[in-house]
């Protein structure tokens, strides 16, 4: 049983390993294409990430009730309601959508002003964002999509779809950017229009795939049953990552305090064990599914071996990664930047973090084992706990009141992940997982 249930793991993660590496990539090449424009470009489309970024926050609750629910119903043979419940988690995503793009609309290009940015990125940033909040509908369809295919089983056809995306995003936006091919020059503007048709098209494409696999199941009615369960089942999530963004954020402005290089070598780590994360989310995304089909299928020995085999998987990975930044840093680090000062610091964060990976790659598989397991509230304590009473008050405190080195303000980050793959542990081997009443 352990052979099959960990090809049935590596079938489900490596597609979702992939889409993460390409959604990252969307805002990567629009940054990139509109380089040529100038900083002023460069900085209100990064803003404009910053809020997308945010706002997705809603999007991943949804998603992760969606999969949590559609997993067990499938487990269950009870496609059809799970189908159903599906629809219902579009319709919540709908209304959501509608919220994001007047706010967006009314008060989102102001962010820029509050973060300090000169007028002309304000200006920018109100063209961009308007165009960005029309369409961020597409962006939530998409998500939310994924998330039910992912709890069906299905993590291949998000991947297309994905890659979709990426495609015609640089095909559209780099003649609508710059006016090639006999098309106006739109400048930034043209950015958006492209992320607005490729998230537009890639949504399109994920909505006709679920009908035709009934992963949706269309009703005329509300399934208010269904759709308070994936309220109660997301909502814990979309708090837990509006948390987590918000302290990584704080975090930041701590870092901030030891002056740009610091901060720049500190970014630069972060994309660099970015390259950790992803197989790591891959397989917490595998487990939440494998965990949720079995406890579905009334099966609860195979999602204790699911969630088992996830966690060994992710921590051979993530602990092989953990030797590369170790011992090889300078050359991972080298890649992004040849700046002397950067990579001195960027080493000494990247043999930091080395010592985080493993218990990282454990909270990430437990994460996704309890998500699969409808234990979603629970997650959103042990980010609390993790973040905001260890990581952020401890390292505002070492750096305001005791002039710590910020080889001690990084080494928290170990203590924050060891925090919270202690309290989610305990929680698992404590074995309350829910029982969902489908």
């Amino acid at each position: 049983m352990q052979t099959s249930i960990r090809k049935q793991m590596f079938s489900l993660a490596i597609p979702v390993v992939l889409s993460s590496f390409l959604q990252r990539s969307v805002g990567i090449v629009d940054i990139f294409l509109v380089g040529g424009l100038g900083a002023s470009a460069i900085a209100a489309v990064g803003v404009a990430q910053i809020m997308v970024f945010l706002v997705m926050s809603i999007s991943w609750g949804i998603n992760v009730g969606a999969t949590v629910l559609v997993s067990q119903l499938w487990g269950a043979d009870r496609k059809g309601e799970a189908g159903k419940a599906a629809y219902q988690a579009m319709l919540i995503a709908a209304l959501a959508a509608v919220v994001i793009m007047v706010i967006g609309h009314l008060a989102g290009w102001k962010v820029a002003a509050l973060l300090g940015a000169n007028e002309e990125v304000q200006r920018i940033l109100y063209d961009y964002s308007k165009i960005i909040f029309t369409f961020i509908a597409f962006t939530l369809f998409i998500n939310v999509l994924s998330g039910i295919m992912q709890g069906a089983g299905d993590t291949r056809t998000p991947l297309y779809a994905t890659l979709i995306v990426n495609i015609l995003h640089v095909v559209v936006a780099y003649p609508l950017i710059y006016g090639k091919w006999g098309l106006p020059a739109m400048g930034v503007k043209g950015a958006a229009i492209a992320i607005a048709v490729s998230e537009c098209l890639g949504a399109a494409f994920l909505f006709t795939r679920s009908l035709e696999r009934r992963y949706i199941v269309l009703s005329r009615r509300l399934e208010m049953r269904l759709t308070m369960m994936t309220i109660r089942l997301g909502w814990p999530i979309l708090v837990d990552r509006f948390l987590q963004n918000a302290g990584s954020m704080m975090f930041a402005k701590v870092i901030l305090l030891y002056g740009t290089t610091v901060y720049a070598a500190h970014q630069v780590g972060l994309a660099i064990e970015a390259i950790s994360f992803m197989p790591g989310y891959g397989i917490a995304v595998a487990a939440a599914t494998m965990v949720g089909q079995s406890l579905g299928a009334g099966r609860p020995d195979e999602a204790k071996l699911s969630a088992y085999e996830a966690n060994r998987l992710a921590v051979i990975l993530m602990a092989s990664m953990a030797l590369l930044f170790f011992f090889f840093p300078y050359l991972l680090l080298r890649v992004f930047t040849n700046d002397h000062e950067v990579i001195r610091y960027g080493i000494l964060y990247m043999k930091i973090v080395a010592f985080a990976q493993i218990p990282l790659a454990i909270t990430m598989v437990l994460t996704g084992s309890l998500r699969g397991a409808g234990d979603t509230g629970f997650i959103m304590f042990a980010t609390i706990a993790g973040m905001w009473l260890i990581r952020i008050p401890v390292t505002a405190l070492l750096a305001t009141m005791f002039n710590a080195s910020i080889r001690t303000v990084w080494s928290v980050m170990i203590l924050d992940w060891l925090v919270r793959m202690s309290l989610l542990l305990w929680r698992y081997r404590k074995q309350r997982w829910e029982r969902l009443d489908l």
